[in-house]
């Protein structure tokens, strides 16, 4: 009996130390991810995309930001702070567009910024975007409508795609 009460003790004076360690004190975001928000070039209005496959370009591991059937109208394109590019390809999964050469490639050039956040958060990675290139099969354009990306959450990338919404258009 006395053995089970010294492991109870212990067992409970070790969860105590553990318990009170495990708060950094850091509730920002830590990481600076640029938002981007899916549009109709037709109607400027938000679009859902289902039939989208999105992969990084050159980036090492797996790299598979959205899989096709997964419905998205945002998506955070992750940029890499060793190098001062970032490329997605943008494969379409629809029948009749299911081809490689209508592929669209989203391509960012950017200088990566290191910024003391806190002592409780460290340092995080700002980028600062200084280019965007795009092709233009099924993506119209992209606007880049914060050039800084930092860790607070908001989009700062729009993408317009070509969809079938086209104004009607009065031929009176």
């Amino acid at each position: 009996m006395k053995k089970l009460l010294v492991i109870v003790c212990l067992v409970g004076a070790l969860l105590a130390v553990l318990g009170s360690c495990s708060n950094d004190g850091c509730l920002d975001n830590k990481n600076s991810l640029p938002k981007a928000e899916f549009l109709s070039s037709a109607t400027k209005n938000a679009i859902t995309l289902n039939m989208l496959k999105i992969h990084g370009i050159g980036a090492p591991g797996d790299s598979l930001l959205v899989d096709s059937g997964e419905a998205v109208s945002t998506i955070y394109l992750p940029m890499r702070s060793t190098a001062n590019t970032t490329a997605w390809c943008f494969a379409y999964k629809a029948e009749g567009l299911d081809h490689p050469s209508l592929n669209d490639t989203v391509a960012f050039g950017y200088e990566s910024q290191p910024y003391f956040a806190s002592d409780e958060c460290g340092a995080i990675f700002r980028y600062l975007i200084t280019e965007c290139r795009t092709t233009t099969h099924l993506i119209d354009s992209v606007i880049v409508i914060d050039s800084l990306i930092t860790n607070v959450d908001r989009v700062r990338i729009q993408i317009y795609f070509r969809t079938a919404d086209e104004p009607e258009t009065d031929t009176e």
